[in-house]
């Protein structure tokens, strides 16, 4: 993908050309390969996300560009897992003209009517997406939707289509509705939301984008991720006013610690920290990090985490992890002059643990207990 996307800048037609015999390559090279992790597939997602602008813009003749369409569409025939499912998504822009785009939709159309109209339920057309595209491709917007509308169940992965047909007449309030009338069984709500924020943000809605949609549109595998894209939509937006909308939306604060300390709002930090569920691992990196920083934070979380600790959070903890909390804890009190009073407090809090059976709670004990060595 590297070598074809340097390639593109001398000629982009050739790099084009490469492109797809990348995706022809796809699932022959793959398909003995277990893809079942995912990973594999998101992999050749990102790929294609990266080549197809290349082979959509590449200024190619009609010739070459319908060679390109019958070749990609062989490659989506025999792709055993839809690996090139996004080919297929973005098929009428990768048909170059209005004409080549009405041409497949044509080709396509009678198969997917008499699909969606046939009473035996189960049956499917490989190309519906295709078809879809095409269409909104080439303008034809009204026969996409009265497609769509055949659907027995909204299924928003074809829906989107009618969306951006909607859209593309300027009929704003009408799309919007459209894709909250996507919702149902088995729908993904958060790419809906997405599609609805980003109708409002293009039609200059911001603050109605944000108060429906942001908080639900952006979700991220952690809680950082998260803030950042919702604070990088919304630029004018208070940061500190986002995080404390997400961690009363979410229910725990505790998941917005990470998020709260690297926009360096430790007050707010040290509040989900005390009030929420955040690793306690992430609490002592926390302590060890700010020490110089802010000493008295790092000395609430280190003892926050240690308490977590003690009262069994934590995914596959070990001593090391305990001692290390200990360790940052103690060298934040030995900042602020008050050891004596933490070991004691330390000492206190896992004692109390101890009678409750807390695996960790000796460790700690016997690091407290003067002259300890281990």
């Amino acid at each position: 993908m590297a070598e074809i996307k340097k390639f593109a800048k001398a000629d982009p037609v050739t790099a084009a050309n490469g492109a797809v015999i990348l995706m022809e390559k796809i699932w022959p090279a793959l398909e003995q390969v277990d893809s079942s992790s995912g990973a594999l597939g998101g992999s050749v997602g990102w790929t294609l996300a990266e080549l197809l602008p290349i082979v959509v813009e590449a200024p190619a003749d009609r010739k070459t560009r319908d060679e390109w369409l019958d070749r990609l569409y062989q490659a989506i025939l025999e792709d055993g897992v839809d690996y090139l499912w996004l080919v297929q998504e973005r098929w009428g822009e990768l048909c170059g003209s209005v004409e080549v785009a009405s041409h497949w939709a044509d080709e396509f159309l009678p198969q997917l009517k008499a699909d969606l109209t046939d009473p035996r339920p189960g049956n499917s057309v490989r190309e519906t997406g295709m078809c879809l595209s095409s269409l909104l491709a080439a303008g034809r917007h009204e026969e996409l939707l009265d497609v769509l509308a055949l659907q027995r169940y909204p299924f928003w992965f074809d829906r989107k289509f009618g969306v951006q047909a909607l859209l593309a007449q300027g009929r704003v309030e009408e799309a919007l509705a459209y894709a909250e009338a996507s919702r149902g069984l088995n729908q993904p709500d958060g790419a809906i939301d997405a599609a609805c924020e980003r109708i409002l943000l293009d039609a200059g809605r911001e603050t109605e984008a944000y108060e429906k949609y942001a908080l639900t549109a952006n979700v991220s595998s952690t809680g950082l991720a998260t803030f950042r894209m919702i604070a990088r939509k919304y630029p004018t937006r208070d940061p500190k006013r986002i995080l404390l909308d997400l961690a009363e939306s979410s229910g725990d604060p505790g998941r917005w610690f990470a998020a709260a300390k690297d926009a360096d709002f430790l007050d707010l930090a040290l509040q989900f920290a005390q009030t929420g569920s955040t690793d306690p691992r992430t609490l002592s990196r926390a302590s060890r990090d700010l020490l110089e920083k802010d000493a008295r934070f790092c000395l609430q979380v280190g003892r926050r985490a240690l308490q977590r600790m003690l009262d069994g959070y934590g995914y596959d903890l070990i001593g090391n992890d305990v001692l290390d909390a200990y360790d940052h804890f103690m060298k934040a009190a030995e900042k602020l002059g008050v050891a004596e009073d933490a070991r004691n407090d330390v000492l206190s809090m896992a004692t109390n643990a101890e009678r409750k059976g807390s695996p960790f709670a000796s460790i700690l004990i016997r690091r407290c207990l003067p002259d300890s060595r281990l």
